[in-house]
């Protein structure tokens, strides 16, 4: 949800011409942009208050060159334990209960593992296999209602965490500068940097923006539940959402005022939508109090969420608007 893997070369297109050799992506979500920036010799810095954003930065962005071997991969599959928080609390909601006893496993072993980074890349592989075998790629539904026969739901978990173990190790490569990836509320850190991305949920009226609410079941796995207080009423075992201040429209546009000023220093750009609040005129309002030269670029962007393009999820085409104030 909300990634910009379709309109990053066009991103690009717009701040390739800015002066910066220093990035922050503040809401690294996907971790698109800032891998993209990785590997144009930037230096990046993201954060993200979703740990599954925060464990896919530290494999593929802070990571320089560790990957996970053989041996390690042997552990994960084979070393046998008791653990059985998943197949206990998630029975019959989202995987058969052979898919949960894999997960269960794996999740335990993973602990184990004594390097963060390789840490990071089996909790992103698994995370990911979790995603490529659900329908749509969420978890707000329980059950097939959306099994639309692909390849990837008849693939068992276990096959798609090998596969993208592979695809995660290859992604790792070091640019020469040191990245570093942060986990907290974006308006509690402060990162020095050439150019800061903000690239926060999309406030609108309509409908909500919470990605917790999207995704807490592999929210849940990559944080192992620690720390999280699982609403054990609801039908999908969700636990009970982080507090954003871009999911009510007052604290939102405080929160733009707030992330502007702290970062006045900095080139500033912002990617929103056409369709959330603050609008184009009002963000445009707030960025000129502290730049004094301040342009919005306009990218056409089918916004879709799932993991098959918009036939898997929902769609809205919308403009895609790219703030840049220096």
């Amino acid at each position: 949800m909300g990634s910009k893997n379709k309109i990053i070369h066009q991103i690009w297109e717009i701040l390739k011409d800015y002066e910066f050799n220093s990035f922050f992506d503040a809401f690294a979500g996907s971790n698109v942009v800032a891998y993209f920036m990785k590997s144009k010799g930037k230096q990046v810095s993201t954060n993200d208050f979703m740990s599954i954003s925060f464990y896919l930065s530290k494999a593929v962005i802070e990571n320089c060159g560790i990957i996970l071997d053989e041996k390690d991969m042997q552990f994960l599959l084979n070393n046998k334990n008791n653990e059985t928080i998943i197949s206990n609390t998630f029975k019959g909601l989202y995987f058969s209960d052979k898919d949960n006893r894999f997960l269960d496993k794996v999740r335990f072993n993973i602990s184990f593992l004594k390097d963060e980074y390789k840490q990071a890349i089996a909790i992103s592989a698994l995370v990911r296999a979790c995603m490529k075998k659900r329908p749509r790629g969420i978890f707000t539904f329980t059950g097939d209602r959306y099994d639309d026969g692909r390849e990837d739901i008849k693939k068992s978990l276990e096959h798609h965490f090998i596969e993208n173990v592979s695809l995660f190790n290859n992604a790792v490569f070091n640019n020469g500068t040191r990245c570093k990836s942060f986990n907290n509320f974006t308006q509690e850190v402060k990162i020095e940097a050439d150019m800061v991305y903000f690239d926060p949920p999309y406030y609108s009226p309509k409908s909500d923006n919470d990605y917790v609410r999207r995704y807490h079941f592999v929210e849940g796995l990559a944080k192992n539940w620690n720390g999280l207080e699982i609403q054990w009423h609801t039908k999908t075992k969700k636990f009970k959402s982080y507090q954003s201040p871009f999911s009510k429209q007052e604290e939102a546009y405080k929160a733009f005022e707030s992330l502007i000023n702290v970062y006045k220093k900095s080139i500033i750009v912002i990617s929103y939508s056409s369709n959330s609040l603050p609008t184009k005129d009002e963000i445009l309002t707030m960025l000129k109090k502290h730049k004094k030269n301040v342009v919005v670029h306009e990218i056409d962007h089918l916004y879709s969420f799932g993991n098959q393009n918009f036939k898997a999820g929902e769609s809205n085409r919308v403009k895609e608007y790219l703030f840049v104030g220096e």
